[in-house]
């Protein structure tokens, strides 16, 4: 279908529009880490690389980053395990309900996080009487990072040949064997590229964690929270988003190069 010049500049114009919206305010907190300023002021009186520097030595920033680091791989490699096998279950597998568990796994991400945050916390406190720690933080965080890897898998295994896995089976292949040498290669790259989008998202995710953890667990997103109006903290917290977009940023991008280059096959 060709489109007429007037609808190609309309439909351009309303792209340029929205991206100007999501991607401007980005653009001004890059510009603000090398404003000379302590204030914020604008126009900028000045640059600077001063902030930059001191936010290597911000206090609690290091630990900050490795527990979100920590707390993204732990949240990645369980949805991968869990998501894995539910997409094997509900697409290998007909049975009562089983709608309902793929609407009940998919769920999650659509919630608000206000609301799975305040759910969470009630469940890990009032039902469980558990405290909340990084281990609570890490279970709410593959509540949604689990559906990125299911529907990777999901459409990954709705496409693949089954007659391999039936050929492996009249073979005398177990479950196992077939799994490991005829599936799993074929279901390779969409769990990367599952897992990555899982990473990300735990990574800067910022209301559930902070429902869910604990006065010593502290994430990144966290920490940026807290020092946001501190005095003379919004240079450094300006410096520390900026990497924080970065590196939830590449593990995005990467997964859509990689689910790209699997559609062109």
């Amino acid at each position: 279908m060709r489109l007429s010049r007037g609808a190609r500049v309309t439909l351009g114009s309303v792209a340029g529009v929205i991206l100007a919206v999501i991607y401007l305010p980005l653009l001004v907190v890059l510009i603000n880490s090398f404003n000379s300023s302590m204030n914020m002021t604008w126009p900028l009186p000045g640059l600077t690389t001063n902030w930059w520097a001191r936010a290597l030595e911000a206090d609690g920033l290091v630990s900050a980053i490795t527990t979100s680091f920590e707390v993204a791989a732990a949240s990645t490699a369980i949805s991968l395990v869990l998501g894995t096998l539910l997409s094997l279950a509900l697409s290998r597998y007909r049975f009562f309900g089983r709608q309902t568990v793929s609407l009940l796994v998919v769920l999650p991400i659509a919630l608000p996080g206000i609301v799975t945050g305040i759910a969470l916390n009630n469940a890990f406190r009032t039902m469980l009487g558990l405290q909340l720690t990084m281990f609570t933080v890490v279970i709410a965080h593959v509540t949604f990072c689990i559906v990125t890897v299911y529907n990777n898998a999901f459409a990954r295994l709705s496409r693949m040949n089954r007659n391999l896995e039936e050929a492996s089976a009249d073979l005398g292949a177990g479950l196992w064997t077939t799994f490991r040498l005829v599936t799993f290669p074929q279901l390779r790259s969409a769990l990367f590229a599952g897992g990555l989008l899982a990473f990300g998202l735990s990574f800067d995710e910022i209301i559930v964690t902070t429902f869910t953890a604990g006065g010593d667990t502290v994430t990144l997103p966290i920490w940026i929270l807290n020092n946001m109006f501190r005095p003379g903290q919004a240079p450094v917290v300006n410096v520390v988003a900026v990497v924080l977009v970065v590196f939830s940023a590449l593990p995005i991008y990467f997964a859509q190069r990689l689910t790209s280059t699997d559609q062109r096959r």
